[in-house]
């Protein structure tokens, strides 16, 4: 099946599904099969991979191709570190600097989000959460900070996946509280008052950080035990 052709819809495409995980980490990615299904030459499709990887979508290594970002231990121990911070950061900066404009473009995208939760869409609250942080990305009005979130939340969306299928009543309450925070992001930009949306950054980290560490670690299969005379075979648990 072709799909449209272009530039920016391979780089939207592929954007798209690394976020949503229809990309795995670390899957190379086939230049001509790309170049033949967007019915664009081997240079175009080289340049939307240069622009993906800038971003950090994508690896590029000499004479190997393009990749998948991986999602290695030294990327998640990363990730885990600094992701609150900057979060944190980014949004004081965004109650200082939001314009009225981009307000109202963050209130449209909780409404899709809202929507989208309502409606157990799983692609699309990944979508539009990344979205929505984005925005507030924007808001903050840094060059040094925005590069930094940005690349956060390719992870954060790829982990988030989890998130956003529910197992238990719990996850699904968590899922409930993370629109009603988005909720309080706006209100508390709009009233310009920092501490809260500080605070808030914290409640939302920590109401996904579990659902995230099931992700790297989930729970191990049950499986019975055999038993040999005196010897029993020991199913360990992932932790």
């Amino acid at each position: 099946m072709r799909l449209k052709v272009g530039k920016g819809n391979l780089y939207d495409d592929l954007r798209r599904q690394i976020l949503t995980m229809e990309l795995d980490p670390d899957q190379d990615l086939d230049e001509v099969i790309l170049s033949e299904r967007y019915g664009l030459s081997r240079t175009p499709v080289r340049d939307v991979f240069r622009r993906l990887a800038g971003e950090g979508y994508l690896d590029i290594k000499e004479n190997k191709g393009a990749r998948v970002a991986p999602m290695n231990h030294a990327t998640l121990r990363n990730f885990f570190l600094v992701a609150p911070m900057i979060y944190a950061a980014v949004g004081r900066l965004a109650v200082q600097n939001f314009k009225a404009d981009q307000l109202e473009e963050l209130a449209r995208c909780q409404e899709r989000f809202r929507a989208a939760s309502e409606d157990a869409d799983v692609t699309a609250m990944v979508l539009e959460n990344n979205r929505f942080h984005e925005i507030i990305g924007e808001m903050s009005g840094n060059v040094y900070l925005r590069p930094s979130l940005n690349r956060l939340l390719i992870d954060h969306a790829r982990i988030g996946n989890t998130f956003y299928r529910p197992q238990s009543k719990e996850m699904t309450l968590r899922l409930r509280q993370s629109v009603e925070h988005h909720d309080g992001f706006i209100s508390a930009i709009a009233a310009r008052d920092e501490q809260t949306v500080v605070d808030l950054v914290f409640d939302h980290w920590e109401l996904s950080r579990d659902t995230m560490e099931m992700y790297i670690a989930p729970q191990a299969m049950q499986a019975d035990a055999l038993v040999d005379g005196p010897t029993s075979l020991l199913v360990e648990k992932i932790s």
